[in-house]
């Protein structure tokens, strides 16, 4: 239950006093739902106004705070913008302009011949001194309550900054004095200021430390909480697995184990021969076998007599992994099976029943596979496959799905610098596939102008005229899947004038029995082109498909690219990744492009990926469920790692843990940031 002092902050940003419904909504555009949110909601920039007692040409492009007096109101029509024509106390001349239909209310805040004190940006206009919209009007006696620096946030449409400030300011008021949780000599060496203190300063004082302050604290809880999880998980009681190799030793692959791959097995498996159960992420880049590698742990479950089941984020994902398995496993004596949200009646209930009475020995599925009426027998090895669509309470939840704790090993085909690793996947293990499976190809990567869009077209035809196939990925045209599915329709359409019945569309709201028919037809060849939205995972393995266009390429991360480009080069042919960009590109656009086209290492990409575009936005997704960081700046993240993971570990270890005055300290910091998966194991901390 969270500590009662921390409540006032967790309260309802329409507690506050002016927040009725209509003030909600732009609230919640920005993510400030609560008390807490404004509190952290740091300035973007600092504004300084400058006060003067005359209208100087000196002052042009500074913010001013001048008394003026309205002599006359001008507009030229319905579409020109009202002008105040007003002067200072020596009689200079300047015209404040309001944009807009509505005129009736400048006019009321600016009645003629009445003294008022205003601020804005002083600008030149012809042979005139213009400020657009003063951001304050005031009495002249009020003068004093304009500030001379004022923080300036980030806003939606239908909340200003005035109002943006009065919200925080009643945030501040409510925000409690803290315990310290920081160790003292990192405290004294950053001269760092308490909690509120820094809270306070964050908006209120331009220029100081407080940001990295406030920033390391929610560093510092990630930490611990996962050293929480981690503590936890040792001291539970798992089920040893030692298989006898006999299913593994039976496996036709058609190609020879990297040596990275070997490597992998062998730590997943001493780490299922221990009674800790196991908690490790398999990282490999597009392509590198990672699959294959789980499937060794699930058959070393299965040779000691035990269940296994593979999580997958998404349907089509899931039958691919269910296929792919089944020919591997053709004329084993395992049992396979899928379990997804479409699967319904006698054949769901048939699955139940053979999860329950254990002649079952692996699922695979959705979400699905741990709902509360799904029971195994004796289920002794999870693997989350896509790790970065699941978030650490997923992670934990699938520990309550046997009596004694299964072995985790999650998966993710985006690599993964070790400061995220560290940051996002600090309760596990870290495993790394480092090497490409003999006879993959590069992928021949080039930038085009969308410009040359038609002799795109034109090589699209040779290239399925050789019998290739392709995918067009359309572009992210804005944060709405609406906007994106508009885009998949009218290129599919237009591909369609051309190429007929040979174009496919996939896209994320069609129906799973459509949206399989459609994949099926391209895995069979029938399609040639499939055109596909980015709210999908274009997860299809096709090997004949060894040509990927992706529209709009300047608008995508790096690592998104780098996923798509991935979908090709997986059989014999020669693979081609065509980037089509606009004509403006920024410097990130233009260095994220270049680099693709420079290298096909998905671990160096993911190390520029980070430096270029930040934290929240590398794995393609932020965690499903999980709050994120929403203080700390990827740049943060990177400097106090290291140090945060220190001071938590030195809190366990040497401070005398959670139940130490500095651990019931970081039991507030657990709960202030909402690491809710270390919170529940403190009960037994």
């Amino acid at each position: 239950m969270r500590p009662e002092i921390l409540n006032p902050l967790f309260g309802e940003t329409q507690s506050l006093k002016g927040v009725g419904k209509a003030l909600a909504k732009p609230l919640e555009k920005l993510r400030l739902t609560r008390v807490k949110d404004l509190l952290y909601h740091q300035p973007s920039h600092w504004m300084r106004r400058k006060r003067v007692d005359e209208l100087d040409e000196i002052d042009v492009g500074e913010t001013i705070i001048v008394e003026v007096t309205p002599v006359d109101y001008r507009s030229g029509g319905p579409r020109s913008p009202l002008r105040v024509h007003a002067t200072d106390k020596v009689g200079n001349f300047i015209s404040l302009t309001y944009f807009g239909r509505n005129t009736g209310w400048p006019k009321k805040l600016l009645p003629l011949g009445e003294p008022k004190i205003i601020s804005g940006k002083l600008e030149r206009y012809g042979d005139e001194l213009q400020m657009v919209h003063p951001d304050q009007v005031l009495e002249p006696n009020q003068v004093n309550e304009i500030a001379l620096v004022e923080p300036i946030y980030p806003l939606s449409d239908g909340l200003g900054n005035t109002r943006m400030r009065q919200l925080i300011d009643q945030t501040i008021e409510l925000a409690p004095e803290l315990p310290e949780w920081i160790e003292r000599s990192q405290l004294a060496t950053k001269k760092w200021k308490a909690w509120r203190e820094s809270a306070v300063s964050l908006h209120r004082v331009e220029g100081e430390d407080a940001s990295e302050r406030l920033a390391y604290d929610e560093i510092f809880a990630n930490q611990l909480a996962f050293m929480l999880v981690r503590a936890s998980n040792r001291s539970k009681k798992g089920v040893p697995i030692r298989g006898d190799g006999k299913l593994r030793d039976q496996l036709q692959l058609p190609f020879e184990l990297t040596g990275a791959q070997k490597r992998c097995i062998s730590e997943i498996e001493s780490d299922l021969a221990q009674a800790a159960p196991m908690l490790r992420l398999l990282q490999g880049d597009v392509g590198s076998g990672k699959t294959l590698v789980a499937l060794m742990a699930l058959l070393n479950a299965v040779e000691a007599g035990h269940q296994a089941a593979l999580l997958a984020p998404t349907e089509i994902l899931a039958r691919q992994h269910f296929e792919g398995l089944q020919k591997l496993l053709t004329g084993m004596p395992v049992n396979l099976a899928i379990l997804t949200g479409r699967d319904k009646g006698k054949m769901r209930e048939s699955t139940l029943m053979g999860l329950a009475d254990g002649s079952i020995d692996i699922l695979i599925g959705t979400h699905a596979i741990f709902q509360e009426k799904v029971q195994y027998r004796n289920l002794a090895v999870a693997v989350i496959d896509e790790q970065h669509k699941f978030g650490v309470s997923q992670r934990l939840m699938l520990t309550q799905k046997a009596a004694l704790t299964p072995h985790l090993l999650a998966m993710t085909a985006t690599p993964i610098p070790r400061t995220l690793t560290l940051s996002q996947y600090g309760e596990m293990d870290v495993s790394r596939i480092d090497e490409l499976p003999p006879g993959r190809q590069a992928i021949e990567t080039r930038v085009i102008s969308d410009g040359r869009l038609a002799e795109v077209v034109d090589g699209l035809e040779r290239h399925i005229a050789g019998s290739g196939q392709a995918y067009w990925v359309c572009p992210l045209v804005e944060e709405s899947e609406k906007s994106d599915l508009a885009a998949a329709e009218e290129r599919a359409a237009t591909l369609r004038s051309r190429f007929g019945d040979q174009v496919g569309l996939v896209h994320g709201r069609m129906k799973g029995p459509e949206k399989d028919a459609v994949m099926e037809r391209f895995q069979s060849n029938q399609i040639k082109i499939l055109v596909a939205t980015t709210v999908i995972e274009v997860g299809v393995d096709v090997p004949n498909a060894s040509l990927m266009v992706i529209e709009a390429a300047d608008r995508f991360g790096l690592a998104q690219l780098h996923q798509l480009r991935g979908r090709v080069g997986r059989g014999s042919a020669k693979s081609n990744c065509l980037l089509l960009r606009g004509e403006a590109l920024s410097e990130t656009a233009r260095a994220r492009l270049t680099l693709m086209r420079e290298t096909n290492d998905g671990f160096r990409i993911a190390e520029e990926d980070l430096r270029l575009r930040g934290a929240g936005e590398l794995l393609g997704t932020r965690q499903s469920g999980e709050a994120g960081f929403r203080v700390a700046s990827p740049e943060q993240v990177q400097e106090f790692i290291g140090p945060a993971t220190d001071d938590a570990r030195l809190l366990l270890d040497r401070d005398g843990g959670l139940d130490s005055p500095r651990g019931q300290a970081a039991r507030l910091a657990l709960y202030l940031f909402e690491r809710d998966w270390g919170v529940s194991l403190l009960r037994s901390g």
